[in-house]
């Protein structure tokens, strides 16, 4: 006997089960059964007319269910569950405009490798296939408005295909790189009645990507025989688990080691071989293009993550990442493609032990040259706001940053982990995605930073945020308009165009919620802060400032 013969062969019990279904299910019930088989608990989404019969069947369920106000936001809100959970994030959509108004927060989760299972519904069987059929939502190709946007696509067309389909975009979504997923299931699939059996537990094992073996020998050679070694640690490091392998290795070799702003949290901020996050700064370019071996963990060395594309390495790379479309597409290199975690792991078998003593002092003079550089450009205010955030924040809070100017300073001086939008770029990702977060683990306070442009796109999950009693505190930081669009079309052209903003009074809005809200400023900020963030439930606090940004090093 084999042992698939015991896993396949079910129980007496089973067998009665399945003989003998509950009545009253729809095809709504086999999607929630099998996102409970797979193991999710909690499912974000809007409902929709096509969509209907999935969320009857959240009634029967016992997972949890966040709805946001706007689709986008909630594709936001999942993105987030994906990044700070590791799980795929279900996430339920309606046919068309329902659909659609999720592809920029599918973007940003395709960009960041966030694992989202994205289940819409769609029109009815018999209008699938491109005719004009002239049914409500009608797309002539929904799914070929994501197919270019996510990892993956799976279609629906028998209430027998649900089952696999969900299991196979699961484990597609959390397959390195994770991503975003696409599976749509037509309205009379999902309304009609069922007799088949509950669905139980459902096999949907991610795949390992593994390095292979002959390309990390060569690799531990480049770095053990390395006279200056360096290592750029980007989101892959985090997204596999693999920050403690990293610090290993680096120590291992006395490699001075900088995350880009997706690695943020790779790397302990404060440790001797730390050059922290300045990516953007010329004398962090510099230091980089001078290794001899530069290592890069789980980054594509994209427009952010190389100086806007002006790093030009001198010595040998080896590039490890899981997205084999990021492989060698900005730089030559050694290319493995491989789980950072996995490789990492491979590499510290048999990478050989060097000691460097001019490794922590190379990296605290460039450092030294950073500070000096900030220190002439009369930017005190946004430093001391930046402090005076970190310093609110309890230390294991997580947050999470919209495109804005404080963001971006973030991005370089924030010390440790944090989670933005620069995958794709879009606003309104904070707010939405701290909502995600807290769902996630409502026990701890979670913080989302906006500008007043960006804080526009979300505004309307004030009302989600209250419906739920979920502990976001939001910080808006209100300069009347988009301000780095503002500081941008100024500095290239002299003036400024359609940058600035009637908004409301950001208080008394959130009040109008139920939001207890606070108007604060530069001097109170720590203390208002902290006081929203210990508080329960949502709170709002609106900083008026306008601030700047450090001055490039890419022109």
């Amino acid at each position: 006997m084999h042992d698939h013969d015991l896993v396949l062969r079910p129980t007496e019990a089973q067998t009665r089960a399945a003989l003998d279904p509950p009545p009253g299910r729809i095809g709504g019930d086999l999607v929630v059964e099998t996102l409970r088989g797979l193991g999710a608990t909690t499912v974000f989404g809007l409902p929709g007319q096509h969509a209907l019969g999935m969320f009857d069947a959240l009634r029967r369920s016992s997972m949890t269910y966040v709805g946001l106000r706007v689709e986008n936001n909630a594709g936001f809100a999942a993105d987030a569950y994906g990044r700070v959970t590791g799980e795929a994030a279900p996430l339920l959509l309606s046919t068309g405009p329902g659909a659609l108004m999720s592809l920029a927060a599918l973007q940003e989760a395709a960009a960041a490798s966030a694992p989202v299972l994205a289940i819409a519904s769609q029109v009815p069987t018999a209008g699938l296939g491109g005719g004009r059929h002239g049914h409500l939502h009608e797309l002539r190709d929904q799914q070929g408005s994501f197919r270019d946007v996510v990892k993956s696509v799976h279609t629906v067309r028998s209430q027998s295909q649900i089952p696999s389909a969900i299991a196979a975009a699961w484990e597609s979504a959390l397959t390195a790189p994770h991503g975003p997923v696409w599976v749509e299931i037509p309205q009379d699939v999902l309304l009609a009645e069922t007799h088949l059996p509950v669905v139980t537990a459902v096999d949907a094992t991610p795949h390992d990507l593994v390095p292979r073996p002959e390309l990390t020998a060569v690799a531990a050679e480049l770095l053990t025989n390395a006279a200056r070694p360096a290592i750029i640690a980007g989101g892959g490091v985090v997204r596999a688990d693999a920050a403690g392998k990293l610090r290993a290795l680096a120590e291992r070799l006395d490699a001075p080691v900088v995350t880009t702003f997706g690695g943020k949290g790779a790397f302990p901020w404060e440790h001797p071989l730390s050059l922290q996050s300045w990516m953007e700064d010329r004398h962090t370019t510099d230091f980089l293009e001078d290794a001899d071996v530069l290592l890069v963990v789980g980054s594509g060395l994209g427009e952010l993550s190389s100086n806007y594309h002006t790093f030009r390495p001198r010595g040998r790379v080896i590039q490890i990442e899981a997205d084999l479309g990021k492989l060698e597409s900005n730089h030559p290199a050694l290319g493995i493609h491989a789980d950072a975690r996995i490789a990492l792991s491979a590499l510290l078998e048999t990478v050989g032990e060097r000691t460097d003593p001019a490794a922590a002092d190379s990296v605290r003079t460039v450092l030294a040259k950073v500070r000096e550089r900030l220190a002439g450009q009369d930017l005190d205010v946004e430093q001391r706001i930046l402090a005076d955030v970190r310093a609110a924040l309890p230390a294991d809070a997580p947050s999470f940053w919209d495109m804005t100017i404080l963001a971006y300073w973030a991005w370089s001086a924030w010390p440790g982990a944090l989670h933005s939008a620069q995958g794709a770029g879009g606003l309104g990702y904070g707010f939405p995605a701290a909502i995600g977060a807290a769902a996630a683990d409502p026990t701890r306070p979670v913080l989302a930073v906006s500008g007043d442009g960006g804080a526009m796109y979300s505004i309307a999950e004030l009302a989600t945020a209250k419906q739920y009693g979920l502990p976001v505190t939001w910080l808006i930081v209100d300069d009347g308009g988009y301000g780095i669009l503002r500081e941008y079309m100024t500095d290239a052209f002299g003036e400024a165009t359609a940058t600035e903003l009637v908004r409301p009074d950001f208080v008394a809005l959130a009040e109008s919620f139920g939001v207890p809200a606070v108007r604060t400023s530069v001097e109170s900020l720590r203390e208002d802060l902290g006081k929203a963030l210990a508080a329960p439930g949502p709170s709002v606090v609106v900083l008026p400032a306008v601030l700047r940004m450090f001055a490039p090093t890419h022109r």
